[in-house]
């Protein structure tokens, strides 16, 4: 408790750990009966919501409210389970690696995409390992989606993803035309070649099951290989945001220790600031450790990914269709492009347009469901490639973007460690505002700005987005994902923009707290907005 309390507040329980500008010693010595304790209205206020946030993180809210038992119940009413990456409090220093972290695949959702696509495949390659007499008994194989994932499946492509997935195509590396052929013959016949055995499949097989439940998870599937009636080999699966994928009786792989072990921001600070270690070389460093890569596998990872998204954002200024499903969407990034050469908007107006423009050619792509970069996840795909094209635009040296994408991701990372990546866990806030955090942390690192405007710049963009809903219109990653993928990128540049010119030391909310809020809001927030296409904009537009 005293951890968590450290994150939302300055409060110590030393003496002279206060905040009290007039206070005086708090021995036994200094105090008498008539004393008066002196106490203002600032500590009052912080030491309140200290404890409000702890009550509510915790589910401790004093002797007369709910058993254990009863606020697990009031967790899973809410769309969470008691397991959810969100709840946990201290889980030792981050290990996320980059690999993890920047997934390319397709679109459009990571975690209904991406996410199931990567399940399916890890389960063919589960069973194509199984005796040959035990694959010769196999007859079919199902695929059960349940909660978000059934529900809004449909519109994020999670039935043709898991199809693909179970025909033994990698999400890297499974050509999008393959994916869209699928979608467009959804009575086609496929044959899954296991060892001795060939079965036929089809996308009947991939099953839109119950959407309500007590699922350890908001995004659970099972994958199950059949024999007739009887179950040969079956496991459950959870996409648990940004393309990461747990599994029952799931357990992390084994990694090396970090170097610079950190769980929170203020950590972080302490590497950064007091000992003066740079920010590129401690994330780098880092990454070396717990990866066991080479540093040179890393830079190509990482200009691997910067060409993906480049390429992505290219592909889509060229492009202009009508974008699958029901909304039927037209695509704006090209003209928006093109309408930049007799604008009278100004600098300012060219500059904001150019930006928004960017966001829209790849979360355009992203729905086509073509391949992009989770960052953190599809839905805000468009966010960080919009900003590394405009910094290409400045002429900004690769290694210099290189620095930066380690920036990005230690954002991410604390995201992840301390709330939530997942739309389904956490509503938009947790999709498009860590992603325009991320790429405002970008910013200043590949401008070279200190640690502090980095962080700076990360909670700016984090707070302007705090209880921001996901609430996709018919299930589609379209209506309001892509406009916000554009406004993410803008409003990563603002907050850099007002982060380099204050005086970076009168900040008063810190990245920590902000993270902190967000997995508060997330924890509150109703499940219709959580990416179930319940509520607000979802069901307010009505297609004809």
């Amino acid at each position: 408790m005293e951890r968590l309390i450290e994150v939302i507040s300055n409060f110590d329980k030393n003496c002279g750990g206060c905040s009290s500008i007039d206070c005086t010693p708090c021995d036994s010595g200094s105090q008498n009966a008539g004393s008066r304790f002196r106490f203002t209205r600032r500590d009052f206020g912080k030491t309140v919501f200290a404890a409000s946030a702890t009550a509510i993180l915790t589910g401790c809210t004093g002797s007369s409210g709910p058993k254990r038992g009863a606020a697990s119940a009031d967790t899973a009413k809410a769309g969470l389970t008691p397991d959810a990456q969100l709840l946990k409090q201290s889980k030792g220093p981050i290990m996320t690696v980059l690999e993890e972290f920047y997934k390319m695949g397709p679109g459009p959702s990571s975690s209904h995409t991406m996410g199931p696509m990567r399940i399916t495949y890890d389960f063919y390659q589960r069973i194509s390992k199984l005796p040959s007499d035990q694959l010769k008994r196999s007859t079919a194989v199902k695929v059960h989606l349940y909660g978000s994932l059934s529900a809004t499946g449909k519109g994020h492509g999670t039935d043709r993803a898991s199809l693909a997935g179970l025909l033994g195509k990698a999400p890297a590396t499974c050509p999008p035309q393959f994916l869209d052929s699928l979608a467009a013959n959804p009575d086609q016949t496929y044959k899954l070649i296991l060892g001795p055995t060939t079965l036929t499949t089809t996308l009947k097989d991939i099953i839109f099951d119950a959407t309500k439940g007590d699922f350890h998870h908001p995004n659970t599937m099972t994958c199950k290989l059949l024999a007739g009636d009887e179950t040969l080999y079956e496991l459950e699966y959870y996409s648990v945001g940004g393309g990461f994928i747990e599994w029952k009786g799931y357990k992390p792989p084994d990694k090396g220790q970090p170097k610079y072990p950190y769980q929170h921001a203020k950590e972080l600070k302490k590497y950064l600031i007091d000992d003066k270690i740079p920010f590129a070389k401690l994330l780098l460093e880092n990454e070396i450790a717990i990866s066991g890569k080479s540093e040179k596998q890393i830079m190509e990872f990482l200009d691997q990914v910067s060409e993906v998204m480049i390429r992505g954002v290219d592909t889509g200024l060229k492009i202009d269709t009508i974008l699958p499903g029901p909304i039927k969407l037209h695509s704006k990034a090209l003209d928006m492009m093109k309408n930049l050469k007799d604008t009278n908007k100004g600098d300012a107006g060219k500059a904001l347009t150019k930006i928004a423009a960017y966001g829209f050619a790849m979360g355009e792509e992203n729905a086509r469901g073509h391949i992009i970069v989770t960052a953190p996840t599809a839905g805000s795909a468009g966010i960080l490639p919009a900003v590394l094209k405009s910094l290409r635009d400045l002429n900004t040296p690769s290694q210099k973007i290189r620095e930066a994408f380690l920036a990005a991701a230690s954002i991410g990372y604390l995201c992840k460690h301390n709330a939530t990546l997942s739309g389904a866990e956490g509503g938009c806030q947790a999709e498009v505002g860590v992603g325009s955090s991320m790429a405002a942390a970008m910013i200043a690192q590949a401008l070279g700005e200190g640690p502090k405007v980095v962080a700076n710049a990360a909670e700016s963009a984090l707070e302007s987005h705090l209880g921001m809903t996901c609430d996709p219109v018919a299930g589609y990653v379209q209506v309001p994902c892509i406009e916000r993928c554009a406004f993410g990128a803008v409003k990563a540049w603002t907050a850099y923009c007002i982060a380099s010119e204050e005086d970076p030391m009168e900040r008063r909310v810190d990245l920590d707290t902000t993270i902190a809020a967000m997995a508060l809001t997330a924890k509150e927030m109703n499940s219709k907005y959580k990416e179930t296409s319940e509520g607000g904009l979802a069901v307010s537009l009505v297609l004809c």
